[in-house]
């Protein structure tokens, strides 16, 4: 603590620019109020201010700069309320906590000690001169992150500044109060963490901006790379960190950066809601956000029936003894690997010699252009032409063969049949559209009509006479026009390409794989898993495993749908991601810079992919000298004891570091029977609610145990329980159950291990499973088995829990 002065200096400080952003907010509000009506003013009265007359180009030269002019001083006015709003939120936002810390910094060869105090945005003095904070952001406010009192220095655009700091202070302030200061000579004193730490969690993530660690501001401020890789042990910050670090990449290129030119890939629907609220405030707009799966549904839910990641895992880990499981396993695997992804290239290089197929366009019954014909017109194209540029080509010819053929339409029968149908009203309907409609075609047969007439070339009655004629033949090209819309549409959209029947060809049998993709590698159940895919393939459905390589292949042949608006690309939970995935993410946004954070303790997903080493193919996605590497290795989520046990589950966890916050020991309770186990764990919910817990998570393996679970508990009696599924669009807080998958990236204050004996937990693959599970929990860690306990917390030493017999 500080000295009684430097408290009555520091409550002082804190009056006075508590007293300016008063007087500031006070100031701003009035003009922010005028300036939003003066805006839907303006929008009201738009059309009444410009007077729209078109007579003469003089006068619609007039309208035009009319327009103008009201739409330059609509913008200037919205401009100047946007900017005034954002200033007036962000006084309101530091109101109540102006600032978090503190730095005394002397730079070289200047004779005065700067006091730099941070928080969350900065406040300038009336007179413009003088920063009564700086935000978190800024260059200078890095030091509060990176130093120690003593030699320190911050970069600049202009070069590095060096110095001196010779303070490095603390503040907790609620509602304009000062609560505690602390002296440290570390980035945040203990005593500072262990309060944020000790609080419960919530049901949203929350800014860290007062608690950055060194190394994680180190990947908050990271500017260079193309692609910047976290492994980070669980509950060592790495989202919130990736989150803080949007907020600095938005502050910092704010000229040329705006929210909705970053994505963030998140691992489920509910995991969007838990962050959304970390951007806004700290006065940012929200960044786009989303799920790979909604990204495939976007793609291919119009064609085919997707599996989800999460029914995929649900197969792994309950169907076992199920006919043809390993070779789905097998499958799994294979269809995310780097041979896979080779085989697919190989693929579409040979299908520019031999082996494109294609869909015959009908109409009506009846081949208009056959199948064949394309392949024959696909390959007289100069075999040195790319597939793209082919693909390209033939969709030109077959869009210029489908305007031949509809001229050719007008004349058949079914075209007289629709023209005998029409009743007066849709006649009359049809007529004038045509008229309504007419184009350059239609002004050049008017034209040369009229010349007919004043040379005398035609009689009236013969124009009266063809004029009906005419009249019908619009009529008929109307009909036809509207029949073959389609038809060009979904050429258009590349539908005459049998992508379907291309990628089920991969899918013969393995000779016919091996000689199509150069003699890959196979896996030895390669029969069984061949059958399998097309079973699915012929009913259009796909498994999660086939789903972006199939997309992958569909770019190779049609062309790459490129996205060059988005500039950064954030992946959550990027351990869980294949090859195939991250590919198909670098050619779909190919001017953007990649985040992607994660943890292979946590990869329990069977297309798991190594983040970390110089083997990871991350690395190799754009290379070592455009690659970033941090690993964070302090988890600071769980007390000391959780750590403890948790990292011991792993064979390589001696490295996490726990940090230094004391709680209980997990406590493993052999509960017996279902119905006994059910009642315990009611008792111990009861019992953590009084505590004062209010985020409390009963996680189980699978969704099939949850739901048993549920039903238990509910009979129990238990209170204020909540049943999470694949579908349940947010996180809240309370008592949840729900399977281990969907508990990734979020954390409770108590964690319930509904089942953790050996029938559930026995296989070395779910290792990473029970891991997971486990360091969900910030301060109590709660484990039930009926029988004989997992084979994971048996080779434990005994040390590191308590336990209660049955």
């Amino acid at each position: 603590m500080i000295s009684a002065e430097d408290w009555k200096q520091e409550q002082e400080r804190l009056d006075e620019v508590t007293e300016k952003l008063q007087a500031r907010i006070a100031e701003l509000e009035p003009e922010v109020t005028g300036l939003h009506e003066q805006v839907t003013g303006i929008r009201k009265q738009f059309w009444e201010e410009v007077t729209v007359n078109t007579s003469t180009d003089e006068d619609f030269e007039e309208t035009f700069y009319s327009i103008r002019q009201q739409e330059a001083l609509l913008s200037e006015r919205e401009r100047s309320h946007r900017l005034r709003a954002q200033q007036w939120k962000s006084m309101k936002r530091l109101l109540s906590s102006p600032y978090f810390g503190r730095i005394d910094f002397h730079e070289d060869g200047l004779g005065f000690v700067e006091q730099v105090y941070i928080g969350v945005s900065s406040f300038v003095d009336a007179d413009g001169l003088r920063f009564l904070v700086y935000d978190w952001r800024t260059p200078i406010a890095s030091m509060y992150y990176d130093h120690s009192p003593g030699a320190a220095g911050y970069d600049t655009p202009g070069g590095p500044i060096t110095g001196t700091m010779t303070l490095k202070r603390q503040y907790q302030i609620r509602e304009g109060q000062l609560r505690n200061v602390f002296d440290t000579s570390v980035t945040i004193g203990d005593e500072l963490l262990q309060q944020v730490l000790g609080k419960g969690a919530d049901h949203q993530m929350k800014s860290i901006v007062a608690t950055i660690q060194k190394e994680q501001n180190a990947i908050i401020r990271e500017d260079k790379s193309r692609m910047l890789i976290v492994q980070g042990a669980a509950g060592s910050g790495k989202t919130s960190a990736a989150l803080q670090r949007v907020a600095y990449l938005l502050y910092t290129h704010r000229e040329r950066l705006k929210a909705d030119q970053i994505v963030l890939f998140s691992p489920n629907p509910m995991f969007n809601s838990y962050v959304s609220t970390v951007l806004p405030e700290l006065g940012e707009e929200n960044m786009q956000q989303t799920t790979f799966q909604e990204y495939l549904d976007y793609w291919l839910g119009h064609t085919f029936r997707l599996e989800d990641p999460f029914d995929q895992i649900e197969y792994v880990l309950t169907e076992h003894a199920g006919q043809g499981y390993e070779a789905r396993v097998q499958g799994i695997q294979y269809k995310a690997s780097a041979a896979f992804l080779q085989a697919l290239r190989n693929y579409a290089e040979r299908l520019e010699q031999a082996g494109m197929r294609f869909q015959s366009i009908r109409f009506r019954d009846r081949d208009l252009i056959p199948a064949e014909r394309m392949e024959a017109k696909f390959y007289s194209y100069d075999p040195s032409i790319r597939m793209t540029n082919r693909i390209a080509l033939l969709q030109e010819w077959l869009l210029r063969e489908l305007v031949s053929l509809e001229k050719k339409e007008r004349e058949e029968l079914w075209v007289q049949e629709e023209l005998d149908y029409l009743d007066k009203d849709q006649y009359a309907e049809a007529f004038q559209r045509l008229h309504k409609d007419r184009g350059v075609f239609d002004f050049a047969e008017q034209y040369e009509e009229v010349q007919e007439r004043l040379q005398g070339e035609r009689r009236p009655d013969e124009a009266d006479f063809d004029y009906a004629d005419r009249e019908e033949q619009m009529l008929r090209r109307m009909i036809v026009k509207e029949q073959f819309k389609p038809l060009k549409r979904s050429v258009k959209r590349m539908k005459f390409i049998d992508m379907v029947g291309l990628y089920s060809q991969l899918f013969a049998e393995g000779e016919t794989f091996r000689e199509i993709t150069g003699h890959a590698e196979i896996p030895s159940l390669w029969t069984e898993i061949c059958g399998q895919t097309r079973e699915k393939l012929d009913r259009l459905e796909l498994f999660y495993e086939d789903a972006t390589p199939y997309l992958y292949l569909k770019e190779l042949i049609e062309g790459v749908r490129t996205n060059t608006e988005i500039r950064h690309v954030f992946i959550d939970e990027g351990q869980d991601y294949s090859l195939f995935q991250y590919e198909f993410l670098k050619k779909m946004f190919p001017r953007a810079r990649m985040t992607v954070l994660g943890d292979f303790g946590q990869a329990i997903f069977a297309q798991a992919t190594e983040l970390y080493g110089g083997d990871s193919p991350l690395v190799r996605l754009y290379g070592e000298a455009e690659t970033n590497l941090f690993r964070l290795l302090r988890s600071y989520r769980s007390t000391r004891e959780i750590v403890e046990f948790t990292r011991s589950l792993l064979p390589d966890g001696q490295e996490i570091v726990p940090f230094e916050r004391i709680g209980l020991k997990p406590f493993l309770c052999d509960a017996g029977s279902g119905e006994r186990r059910a009642a315990r764990i009611a008792e111990h919910i009861a019992a953590l609610q009084a505590e004062g817990f209010v985020s409390i998570g009963v996680v189980t393996k699978t969704a099939a145990e949850s739901q048993e679970a549920y039903d238990l508990l509910m009979s129990q009696g238990c209170q204020g329980l909540k049943h999470v599924t694949k579908n349940t669009p947010s996180f809240e807080q309370g008592t949840l159950i729900l399977p281990v998958y969907l508990a990734k990236g979020v954390e409770f204050d108590a964690v319930l291990i509904y089942d953790a004996s050996s029938r559930t937990y026995h296989r070395e693959s779910e290792r990473k499973l029970f891991y997971t599970a486990c360091t969900r929990a910030m301060h109590r860690l709660l484990l039930y088995a009926a029988g004989e306990w997992t084979p994971f917390i048996r080779e434990l030493d005994r040390s590191l829990y308590e336990i209660e017999e049955g």
